[in-house]
């Protein structure tokens, strides 16, 4: 059943099954962000890091997008002649903490991506912990169109994912990239007709939120640690972490299921 969850404008948060699904809610400008949009994402965030009964999240847009980024409607004010823009302090203070939120919780994000995701909702979804892309999903980097560079991590994640040399001809022709090009290069991690995309995302989401809650925040903290440490760091960081687990009830129950022949019940303790 659906749990009682806090209320905002712009985003939709809904708690069922274990599963929180935050669904970016401004579909008339293709979920662009601004600031209200920005605070109250992070405040989904943060509400789904502290509930006791969330063990997933999914990401996913309203309407025909994902996100298209910076909403530009907010900028027409602003660019005229002598304007100085500071763009540092505004990715320091509205995207930067979303990205983070999203890589230090413990539970895994999925982001369902329905359609295009541009620029800083692009940035969003690669933050994610895994991606599920409807037929009809682009990704684009589309900063250079505007003098800019990737940010909101992109240039953090994208190579890690498709590796440098495509980053970079992406980040620097700001070309699209189609859901059957996604998945080829490793962007995403799965691609399914538009009508199955929450169904998909839904079924990947319960079979991780019925799975050792513990094991998979521990296994997500090891793994986006990987690519900074080094291989003596990253084997004491995995003692310390098998140690951890195997301390936990989900680790004595997998153990005496797999004995007795039986499904294990996990209770994410």
């Amino acid at each position: 059943m659906a749990t009682a969850a806090p209320t905002y404008e712009t985003v939709q948060f809904e708690v069922a099954e274990h599963i929180a699904t935050i669904t970016l809610n401004r579909p008339d400008v293709f979920n662009a962000f601004n600031d209200q949009f920005s605070k109250e994402l992070l405040g989904a965030l943060k509400d789904a890091e502290r509930s006791a009964d969330v063990r997933v999240v999914i990401l996913t847009g309203a309407g025909k997008a994902f996100s298209s980024g910076q909403d530009l409607g907010d900028l027409k004010k602003k660019y005229v002649p002598g304007h100085v823009p500071h763009l540092g302090d505004d990715l320091r203070r509205r995207y930067d903490p979303i990205v983070k939120k999203i890589c230090e919780m413990d539970k895994p994000v999925i982001a369902a991506v329905n359609g295009v995701a541009a620029g800083a909702g692009c940035s969003l979804a690669l933050a994610c912990d895994m991606r599920i892309a409807s037929e009809s999903a682009t990704f684009i980097e589309v900063f250079i169109n505007v003098g800019l560079i990737p940010d909101s991590a992109s240039t953090f994640f994208l190579p890690r994912l498709v590796g440098l040399g495509r980053a970079m001809e992406l980040c620097c022709t700001g070309r699209k990239v189609d859901a059957e090009e996604a998945l080829r290069i490793g962007l995403v991690n799965q691609v399914v007709p538009a009508g199955e995309l929450m169904t998909a995302a839904q079924a990947m989401a319960s079979r991780l939120a019925s799975l050792p809650g513990r094991g998979i925040a521990l296994t997500k903290q090891l793994l986006r640690k990987s690519f900074e440490n080094s291989l003596d760091s990253q084997l004491v960081a995995e003692a310390f972490a098998q140690e951890t687990a195997g301390m936990t009830a989900d680790h004595y129950e997998g153990v005496v299921a797999f004995i007795e022949k039986r499904k294990p019940s996990f209770t994410g303790k």
